[in-house]
């Protein structure tokens, strides 16, 4: 574990050097999981913090991320999240709900030649939209494609029904992108918290960014507008077993008033607009967002 939060920290402070155009955060520290290697000295250590951040940022860069993809690195700040997180090559990593893999491709291009994702995705034994077959279709095809992004393992998941991700307590890293608002509508919170606590390993971590309603705002029990309050998530987390190691402001945006007609969804990149709505959305940005890391307890 000591081994972990010295390299996480390693590579939060090395990100100004190495993000260029993205902003360093002075605020995110110490990730948990993995074991104290005594044999480990601080300049191997450091070495690994450089091997790492350069995968890392690598993937980030990487010449073949579609530019619309690329256009939203300012606003979901890929490379200070999955250092915030603890995200690390050799890590067995669970993304839920991906849709069309906008943090897919990084992590998979990432732990590629060391880790494993698992993209735990809708569920087509299940009663499912249209637009969901489609967009599950289409990330099968494009990330059946081995020789970019190795052997992504694609798991249905479809709460409370569908909810095995792995097997028990063989994972390293749980994540959740924007997508709480979903699993409160259809009131399976609970239960993806459930299935991400049997996966993971003890000590390991469950990181969430999160759409990000005001706490003196009343939480609509389907979170139509898409935002949810960050201490709702805190208490269902907690509930399923999960200790608060820290949060982040590393994607909030002091300009979203979070009160728009079509809730999130008026901002980028939907920028759903109904027309005699003068109001710029775009220059608002995507929407203010909570950055939550959790931890399995170690007994």
């Amino acid at each position: 574990m000591l081994q972990r939060k010295l390299l996480s920290l390693s590579l939060l402070l090395s990100l100004g050097v190495l993000v260029g155009c993205q902003p360093a955060n002075d605020a995110d520290s110490e990730t948990s999981a993995s074991e104290n290697t005594a044999a480990d000295s601080p300049m191997q250590i450091a070495e690994a913090t450089d091997q790492s951040m350069g995968r890392l940022m690598e993937a980030i860069r990487h010449p073949d991320r579609p530019e619309q993809h690329r256009a939203r690195d300012d606003h979901r700040n890929p490379a200070e999240t999955l250092t915030f997180f603890g995200v690390e090559p050799g890590d067995t990593v669970v993304e839920l709900s991906p849709g069309g893999g906008w943090y897919s491709e990084i992590l998979a291009r990432y732990l590629k030649d060391d880790g494993q994702l698992i993209a735990a995705h809708w569920d087509l034994e299940a009663d499912i939209n249209d637009m969901y077959r489609r967009v599950r279709g289409q990330y099968d095809e494009r990330f059946g494609d081995t020789e970019s992004f190795g052997e992504v393992v694609v798991v249905p998941f479809n709460p409370p029904e569908t909810t095995t991700l792995a097997e028990p307590e063989s994972v390293d890293v749980v994540l959740s992108f924007r997508n709480m608002h979903s699993w409160t509508r259809s009131g399976t919170l609970p239960a993806v918290f459930e299935a991400a606590f049997e996966a993971l390993k003890p000590g390991g971590t469950l990181g969430i960014v999160g759409h990000r309603l005001p706490e003196d705002r009343e939480q609509d029990p389907e979170a139509r507008s898409g935002y949810v309050k960050q201490s709702y998530v805190v208490e269902l987390a907690t509930a399923q077993g999960f200790e608060l190691a820290e949060s982040s402001e590393i994607n909030a945006n002091p300009m979203d008033t979070a009160d728009h007609p079509n809730g999130v969804w008026n901002l980028p990149p939907s920028l759903r607009v109904a027309e005699g709505d003068e109001k710029d959305y775009a220059a608002i940005g995507e929407s203010d967002r909570f950055t939550l890391r959790f931890v399995k307890p170690q007994s």
